[in-house]
């Protein structure tokens, strides 16, 4: 009876065996299968990864660019017809390709009732060229007065570059507006990529709100109320917008 219990004992004992041997290769069987899985989904993701990133970059870089636009074109469609002092003849207004500086009503919840400067410009900085948009509280000064710009905000950076052109009543472009005795009618805001200089089909142009002093308004005939020089006609016209 003692030596049938023994090898039955002993008969379990190789059937345990038997079963934990072979759980133990089905483990390694799934492991080497999960390994294989995950370096085939690692070669996969190292493949689509970058192009993954670059999308999202250029999503991104487009809707920055989107809102620094809208920025300035909602800025220079408000541009006033104001002067920096009561003896000056002509309104604060100093556009050139790559700068624009005018006055416009105060902005923001925390700014005070009133007129504050602003210029758009382009500025280097650590991360390469970007368009900047600043502004500074409006006070009387003198005409050759250096206005403190605060409040720097970048609205558009590199790879993307902004130039501006003016238009009058002639409706003909040119790269500069300064000394008038009026405002552009419009303004043109062109976008170039940095690195090959290509006109993209982002850029826009914007018709200023008010473009004669206030005090034509009471004029009998205001077609004739400005009186100043008439702005300079460009040497060649481009195709009105």
């Amino acid at each position: 009876m003692i030596h049938a219990m023994r090898r039955m004992t002993r008969r379990s004992r190789r059937a345990l065996g038997s079963e934990a041997g072979f759980t133990l290769l089905e483990v390694l069987l799934a492991t080497l299968l999960m390994t294989v899985i995950l370096a085939a989904l690692a070669t996969v993701t190292a493949q689509w990864m970058p192009n993954w990133n670059r999308g999202i970059a250029r999503v991104q870089r487009a809707e920055r660019l989107a809102t620094g636009l809208d920025r300035i074109v909602a800025d220079l469609s408000v541009a006033e017809q104001m002067t920096i002092n009561g003896d000056a003849k002509v309104p604060l207004f100093d556009g050139a390709e790559l700068s624009v500086t005018f006055l416009r009503t105060a902005l923001g919840p925390s700014a005070r009732p009133g007129l504050e400067f602003i210029r758009f410009i382009e500025k280097a900085d650590a991360q390469g060229l970007a368009l900047v948009r600043e502004r500074a509280p409006f006070q009387p000064m003198p005409s050759d007065g250096q206005i403190r710009f605060i409040d720097q905000v970048v609205l558009i950076r590199a790879p993307f570059r902004v130039s501006f052109s003016y238009a009058g009543p002639g409706r003909t472009w040119q790269p500069t507006w300064r000394g008038q005795s009026q405002l552009p009618e419009r303004i043109r805001i062109t976008v170039r990529d940095g690195a090959s200089g290509q006109v993209l089909a982002v850029s826009a142009a914007t018709v200023l709100h008010i473009n004669a002093p206030a005090e034509c308004a009471r004029a009998k005939n205001p077609t004739t109320c400005v009186t100043g020089p008439r702005p300079q006609q460009a040497q060649k016209e481009e195709p009105q917008l």
